[in-house]
């Protein structure tokens, strides 16, 4: 293959080919990331941006014919993890349909949560990240910017943005449908990164008083919780005030739950048969799948806010066409109108 006509691949792993636990198996820290561009660079990639997400896995590159197996090797060495684990969910994109998924991905219609926005953020530092690095040419330069313009332009110019699809809102929204009203609940946030930041905001907006923040650094609980008017624990005291509160939401990045289902019986036993809602938008969890089993815990985790979420998008969707049918329909007898007797128009 002639070295003027480089190969673009992607190699995407994500919530369409993986279930939440298995995206945790292969979930990267940022020492991962940095492993993983040590070794793209070990074999001789010089363009390759990768962009891992609590949803997706996803590196995108540019080489020679052997640059897909150069990128799974990487992706293997800098996740940790056997090629069976990882192999059956990643799936290779390439040439042209990888720029197509780059635009889809970006514009948040690949997202599991459909016209959700932070995915364009993440690109965006993801991409930054590889460009810091010295590992962006010519290639990925140009199609990485043209997709970052592209999803500005499809978030402006058509609904997919309707809404403001978040996971904070999301979770914000269930945990409203449960309560009713959330100015009485107790509700815990584990974690201060973005997206505990978003729910804080979001619960908030939304009328929730009594609202506590819990980090591993207090002093990251503290800054969050005193914005938003809310108390602050450290983790370790969240977990033992765990009981005190109605609605735990889980958002810290964890290697393992932070609550196993002993804990968590535990917990329930002390509300005296007060319904516990867990929020979980931890990858890997924040909380142990097996509280389902137990009376009281009502568990939700990214899988089931994402359903929630675009069920409400086929709904606004259903609404534009059913608008769109009527404005066509208005439309046609102006035209025919315009074209017998501009007197007999009728709106």
């Amino acid at each position: 293959m002639s070295a003027t006509v480089p190969t673009l691949v992607a190699l995407s792993a994500t919530h369409h080919t993986a279930g939440l636990d298995a995206r945790a198996a292969f979930a990267l820290s940022e020492e991962g990331k940095a492993e993983f561009y040590l070794a793209a660079r070990e074999a001789g990639l010089r363009e390759v941006v990768l962009l891992a997400t609590c949803n997706r896995l996803e590196a995108y590159a540019v080489g020679d014919e052997a640059v897909a197996l150069h990128v799974r090797a990487a992706l293997l060495k800098a996740t940790g993890v056997e090629a069976n684990t990882l192999d059956p969910h990643l799936k290779p994109i390439p040439g042209q349909r990888a720029v197509e998924h780059l635009f889809s991905v970006v514009a948040g219609l690949d997202s599991q949560m459909v016209g959700e926005a932070e995915i364009a953020g993440q690109a965006r530092v993801a991409y930054a990240d590889a460009l810091a690095r010295g590992m962006t040419g010519p290639v990925l330069n140009r199609i990485f910017q043209k997709a970052f313009q592209a999803s500005a332009w499809a978030r402006t110019h058509t609904g997919i943005a309707q809404g403001q699809v978040s996971l904070g809102n999301v979770a914000v929204d269930l945990a409203n449908r449960v309560f009713g009203s959330l100015a009485d609940a107790r509700i815990l946030v584990l974690g201060t990164g973005e997206v505990g930041r978003q729910v804080v905001q979001a619960l908030v907006s939304r009328g929730a008083t009594q609202v506590a923040v819990a980090s591993r650094t207090f002093e990251n609980a503290r800054i969050l919780a005193e914005e938003f008017s809310g108390s602050s624990l450290a983790l370790v005291d969240a977990l033992h005030q765990a009981h005190a509160h109605d609605v735990i939401i889980g958002c810290a990045q964890v290697e393992r739950p932070l609550f196993d289902v002993t804990t968590l019986a535990a917990i329930v036993a002390r509300r005296q048969d007060r319904p516990l809602l867990l929020v979980d938008l931890g990858v890997p969890r924040n909380f142990s799948a097996e509280a389902r089993s137990l009376d009281g815990v009502y568990l939700s985790d990214l899988d089931d806010l994402a359903a929630v979420a675009n069920t409400h998008l086929q709904a606004r969707l259903a609404e534009v066409g059913r608008a769109r049918e009527a404005l066509d329909q208005r439309a046609e007898r102006v035209w025919l109108a315009t074209h017998s007797s501009p007197a007999r128009e009728t709106l």
